[in-house]
């Protein structure tokens, strides 16, 4: 389980970062990566995902998997 919780917590902070240079600078760097392509899709659909990970371990009581790094 470690595994999957350290690749949610990789994948949200590349979210979160994304969003900071959208809201900063305005630039998407999944774009600028990967154009708009299906694989753009994919990451953020991963980071999606990995951030419901985030919300149910809160829900159910556990630490965010950061904690548990």
């Amino acid at each position: 389980m470690k595994a999957l919780d350290v690749l949610a917590v990789i994948l949200v902070i590349v979210g979160a970062l994304n969003w900071g240079l959208v809201g900063m600078a305005n630039f998407n760097l999944v774009s600028a990566i990967f154009g708009q392509t299906i694989l753009a899709s994919v990451v953020y659909s991963l980071v999606g995902i990995a951030g419901v990970y985030q919300i149910f371990r809160l829900a159910v009581g556990q630490k965010p998997a950061l904690a548990t790094i």
